[in-house]
């Protein structure tokens, strides 16, 4: 490139990834119309739903009771459905008039033990069995929005059918926080679970998907608004564990044992420079933290092992394998300067969620006129979604649906899995807006067909 042209280079990355002016001409303005018209016929249906949903939450492989309210509102629907899905999913098909593609449309369906504040005259009063102990449940994620809106977003395509082309797959997934019933390290013993496990039993197949949809709302924008951001959106999610094992004595005699809460405090310490000195930061963000630190049973005992656990946040696979290198290196060598040993174990939990470039291109418009406009390019995430193993299987798009109300400062609304979380429902009828409308569009497009 001539110097004299580079100086517009930045120019040219920036007006790349803007979003197309709002309010894009729809090709199929008469189906749009209908779903704004029947989505707004339903809102009160759609609210009611999320509210007993949000009344009654259920953890991971335990939403026997949201499942079964889901698949009977779909079998009202006249379509096929299947449960029992990776243990408590749901999944059912609806037909259009004639042949052509097959979209899949994905909302998790799983709470959190978080226990609610009182306020709310739907709050939750549930308890459930978490890793063997009792504990209160909370849709403190927003999930049961994300059931809600896939509900009523399969009601209204139900009634359009006859103007549609092509297949729709509805997918209730469970377990997206995680199984409830057995720790993560079951991933040790190769056990899966929510959307892999989904994927396992053939969720993608008969008929396979050629585009997967689904949206997740967060406080992290007003209500209503819509973000979405193409290639990498939310960060993978590894599990680390380093247990360090001393020489357990007397306290009082320290060079007699050999201490691993100190080695441990070294080990911590030396983690922090993967990121600060060893990633790559040009090429991809990454985060590596230890928020557990557990060892000893009284003061003046030098214990004999500490184990600490934390997480690995990447976006790029080599990032993530680079790091994963440098954590075992680091806390090996520390130990072995102390003359105590480590133990590294970091599983694998979620991939990055990868949203298909040219996918995401063709649905910005589509979600501008859902939005009324108001669409925004989202910032990387550092949560993690396992919404990437349907990602990783079919090109899609997994987008943002603002939640805080226009009254208050987003900026400053209580974050995503807090008990003070809370959801201004009238967002919700602009997600089954935008699902509808992508998956028409997506259906209906001649490029597709």
């Amino acid at each position: 490139m001539s110097r004299h042209l580079s100086f517009l280079l930045p120019f040219v990355l920036l007006a790349a990834s803007m979003p197309p002016p709002a309010h894009a001409q729809s090709p199929v303005p008469d189906l749009e119309k209908e779903i704004r018209q029947r989505a707004a016929e339903i809102e009160s249906k759609l609210i009611a739903w999320r509210r007993d949903i949000h009344e009654h939450p259920e953890l991971g492989e335990q939403e026997t009771r949201t499942s079964a309210l889901v698949a009977a509102h779909l079998t009202s629907l006249g379509l096929e459905v299947k449960t029992g899905v990776a243990v408590t999913g749901v999944v059912a098909v609806l037909k259009g008039a004639k042949p052509g593609p097959v979209v899949a449309l994905r909302a998790d369906m799983d709470a959190l033990p978080v226990k609610e504040p009182p306020g709310l005259p739907f709050a939750s009063k549930a308890k459930m069995k978490y890793l063997g102990r009792e504990v209160d449940v909370m849709h403190a994620c927003g999930h049961d929005a994300h059931t809600a809106i896939l509900m009523a977003t399969a009601e209204v395509l139900t009634a359009m059918k006859d103007k549609l082309p092509g297949t729709m797959k509805f997918i209730f997934q469970p377990a997206e926080e995680g199984p409830s019933l057995y720790p993560f390290a079951a991933a040790l013993m190769g056990k899966s679970w929510g959307a892999k496990l989904m994927v396992q039993q053939g969720v993608l197949q008969n008929p396979k998907p050629d585009a997967v949809f689904g949206l997740h709302v967060t406080s992290g924008l007003p209500a209503g608004q819509l973000a979405y951001r193409g290639g990498p959106a939310r960060a993978s999610a590894d599990g680390l564990r380093i247990k360090v094992i001393g020489r357990q004595g007397h306290a009082g005699f320290p060079w007699r044992a050999v201490d691993p809460i100190t080695t441990a405090s070294q080990i911590v310490l030396g983690l922090q420079t993967i990121v600060s000195r060893r990633a790559d930061l040009m090429k991809s963000p990454a985060v590596v933290g230890i928020s557990t630190i557990n060892g000893g049973s009284r003061g003046n005992i030098v214990p004999d092992s500490v184990e600490m656990t934390g997480t690995i946040r990447t976006y790029d696979q080599g990032v993530r394998k680079g790091i994963h290198r440098d954590i075992k290196q680091i806390a090996e060598n520390i130990a072995i300067s102390a003359d105590a040993k480590a133990e590294v174990n970091i599983l694998e939990i979620y991939d990055a969620t990868l949203n298909d470039e040219r996918v995401t291109a063709r649905m910005v418009p589509v979600l501008e006129r859902a939005a009324d406009g108001d669409v925004i390019l989202s910032e990387l995430s550092g949560a993690a979604d396992d919404v990437s193993v349907f990602l990783a299987q079919v090109p899609g798009l997994y987008f943002n649906l603002g939640i805080v109300p226009r009254s208050q400062d987003f900026t400053k609304a209580a974050p995503n899995h807090s008990p003070d979380f809370f959801i201004d429902e009238s967002a919700l009828v602009v997600g089954v807006r935008a699902l509808a409308m992508m998956t028409v569009n997506y259906l209906t497009s001649e490029k597709t067909n």
